[in-house]
């Protein structure tokens, strides 16, 4: 039984899987739109929101929990000083998911996982 199991194996062991993880989410906020399969754009999305909440508050504290999230330096930097004050009034919420035709090759469900613009 799965009873209180939280999370996703993706395949992979512990250390793998958050390098995996993290590597997402750096390209997310990076890129503000990545397509990956649909399983590991469920897992990136708690983790982004997560992250994105930190960048709002923007304390020193949220940065060094950041920056030791987050594989690149000047993801950390945008991520405080653009995607932080972007979502400054909204109360979650900062990702949106589209599922996209299966992968050619293994037929695997693939995902869009998008920064939510300003509409």
């Amino acid at each position: 039984m799965r009873h209180r199991v939280k999370g996703r194996k993706l395949g992979r062991r512990t250390a793998q899987r958050e390098a995996l993880v993290n590597g997402l989410v750096t390209e997310l906020l990076k890129r503000e739109r990545i397509t990956t399969t649909e399983a590991r754009a469920r897992e990136v999305r708690g983790v982004a929101e997560k992250v994105i909440t930190k960048g709002r508050r923007g304390t020193l504290n949220d940065r060094r929990i950041a920056a030791a999230l987050l594989t690149e330096k000047q993801v950390v930097r945008k991520l405080f000083d653009d995607i932080g004050p972007r979502f400054a009034t909204r109360p979650g919420g900062y990702t949106r998911m589209f599922k996209l035709m299966p992968r050619k090759g293994d037929a695997a469900a693939m995902a869009l996982l998008e920064l939510v613009g300003e509409e």
